[in-house]
């Protein structure tokens, strides 16, 4: 008999306030930390929210991608994702509300792979379909470009 996997899981995180800028976020056994940079009144000992869902975006994208190509048969070596966004700070400022914050992303993503075009364009598709934290920024309403970069493994 084969083991069915939940199609709904839930997921159990825990914030500790330090201050008005730091949050020490627990999540299973690990701790991470949000916070402020020292010139808007935080300790800078972690990346600020906006800063954590960009890494998020850009761990998702990691982890997805390899595992779209480990199921197509394809190598991943090197990987390298940088991310450019662009964010309207008013909302932040309490000055006016923003519908989309980030109004734009890019992730420039440089891998070598044994991918052929025709696999590498799949992986990108289906990097689409199948990355939670990208189908939530572009269900936002944020323009989400991606600028693959491949070279041979």
């Amino acid at each position: 008999m084969a083991i069915r996997m939940k199609t709904i899981t839930e997921m159990a995180l825990s914030g500790a306030v330090r201050s008005h800028a730091r949050t020490d976020i627990t999540a299973r056994d690990v701790t991470a930390t949000i916070d402020e940079p020292e010139a808007r009144g935080g300790t800078n000992q972690g990346l600020t929210p906006t800063e954590t869902l960009i890494s998020a975006l850009i761990g998702c994208t990691n982890v997805i991608t390899q595992r779209i190509a480990e199921h197509a048969g394809v190598r991943i070596g090197e990987m390298k994702i940088d991310a450019t966004a662009k964010f309207d700070r008013r909302g932040v400022s309490l000055s006016e509300e923003v519908d989309v914050p980030f109004p734009q992303i890019t992730l420039d993503i440089e891998v070598s792979t044994d991918a052929t075009p025709g696999q590498l364009e799949q992986i990108r598709r289906d990097l689409a379909r199948f990355c939670p934290i990208a189908k939530v920024i572009r269900g936002a309403g944020t323009e989400l470009v991606e600028n693959w970069t491949a070279r041979p493994l």
